[in-house]
């Protein structure tokens, strides 16, 4: 099936979102390993991955229908931030930007009836809740620690223990 053009123009905007939020999260890795939050940085490492990722499958999908991908400009990012909890908390209104996007995205393939599009993003779909989700849960313990040192030192050590782009 035929994509429309209004549709191949927002899979590429989101191929581009996507790629932005991976050199998003890649520059708060940068950020963390610089405080010596060695675990915060593995963490968001493998996050920038995993968004890298979706970018990618998004990608494979437009190669397979002989679309023309275009390759957006990705801006700089910030260098500082106040705290983790506020790296954290960019974090999550970054997964709640990609989940309206998605949304978006999901309801003009209905709408133009690419129903294969619709198909495909489902997965994405249901990846956001997931998304959303474990950002909301590390804030939350991010908030619940404060700046107790021992706190921080172990929510270091568990973010540092994920072991693969979940």
């Amino acid at each position: 099936m035929r994509l429309t053009n209004k549709v191949l123009d927002a899979i590429n905007d989101q191929i581009n979102m996507e790629l932005v939020s991976s050199y998003s999260y890649l520059a708060m890795s940068a950020y963390c390993e610089r405080i010596n939050f060695k675990g915060c940085a593995a963490w968001l490492r493998m996050q920038s991955q995993e968004e890298k990722g979706h970018a990618m499958k998004l990608y494979e999908f437009l190669t397979d229908r002989g679309a023309v991908i275009v390759l957006k400009p990705i801006p700089g990012q910030p260098t500082e931030w106040k705290s983790l909890l506020d790296v954290f908390e960019q974090s999550l209104k970054n997964e709640e930007k990609v989940s309206d996007a998605i949304n978006a995205l999901y309801g003009l393939a209905m709408e133009e009836k690419t129903f294969a599009t619709a198909a495909e993003l489902q997965w994405f779909l249901t990846e956001q809740v997931e998304e959303e989700k474990t950002a909301r849960d590390i804030v939350s313990k991010f908030r619940l620690v404060g700046d107790d040192p021992g706190g921080l030192l172990d929510l270091d050590r568990h973010l540092g223990s994920r072991s693969t782009a979940e």
